[in-house]
């Protein structure tokens, strides 16, 4: 809104879809999950299942229409085997080209769906549970090799396309940052997955980032992951060898 109370224009940006409501376009019924009065009615009481049941319509949606995607985040970990205790909202992947194509289906099934000011984005909303469609991880576009790289698991008996426990931890990780570092959230993840995931190549996506470095080190202080390993070190020598001094 504008300093004198009217309210601004939206503006366009480049890359992002021109979104609608689902309930101001033309011809369109919109389903229950789009009238937050209605939605009410159809939602489980518990927020983690209703978490869930939006993760399977919208992934069904974007089956049915043979869109390349992935589901992310807390309820992509869920379906590798962590915890039944999902975050605030759902996730899925998709590349940045095909963003205009998945919001015309989720639009089309009823739901709202609008771009926030965030460019890496679009938002939907389903059984009154927030999804964020993202088309790009720590300032990178989602590829076709991390989507296809995607394992195909069962969300509570729908079957779709799951981030690798691999790119799902590096994302999570590079999440981190001086205004969001919830290392919390992200712990109970690392140890349920923590046998399926390259360690190392996470380290090496990571970078010299300092927040992700600073949960590695806190994974090898819990014994979660083994400790980095230092290739200038011969195994041999030790830490406290000399080499160059000759042995008795």
């Amino acid at each position: 809104m504008t300093q004198n109370g009217e309210e601004a224009a939206p503006v366009r940006r480049p890359g992002i879809p021109d979104l609608r409501l689902a309930t101001e376009t033309p011809g369109d019924t919109p389903g229950p999950e789009s009238r937050p009065e209605e939605a009410e009615r159809f939602l489980p009481r518990d927020r983690n299942q209703a978490i869930l049941e939006a993760a399977k319509q919208v992934g069904a949606l974007l089956k049915r229409d043979g869109h390349l995607f992935a589901l992310a985040g807390s309820v992509a970990a869920y379906a590798h085997g962590g915890e039944k205790n999902l975050q605030h909202d759902v996730d899925f992947c998709i590349r940045p080209e095909d963003a205009d194509a998945v919001a015309a289906t989720l639009r089309g099934a009823g739901l709202t769906v609008y771009a926030p000011p965030e460019d890496w984005l679009i938002k939907a909303t389903c059984f009154g549970q927030p999804v964020d469609i993202i088309f790009e991880l720590a300032h990178r576009p989602v590829t076709t090799g991390m989507l296809e790289r995607a394992e195909e698991l069962s969300v509570e008996s729908v079957r779709m396309p799951v981030l690798a426990p691999t790119d799902l931890l590096w994302s999570l990780l590079a999440a981190f940052s001086e205004h969001h570092c919830d290392f919390g959230a992200v712990l109970p993840i690392a140890r349920a997955l923590r046998e399926k995931v390259d360690w190392e190549l996470v380290r090496r996506e990571s970078g010299d980032a300092p927040m992700p470095a600073a949960f590695l080190f806190l994974l090898e202080r819990l014994n979660v992951i083994a400790p980095q390993k230092d290739p200038e070190q011969d195994p041999e020598q030790g830490p406290d060898k000399d080499p160059h001094k000759e042995h008795p």
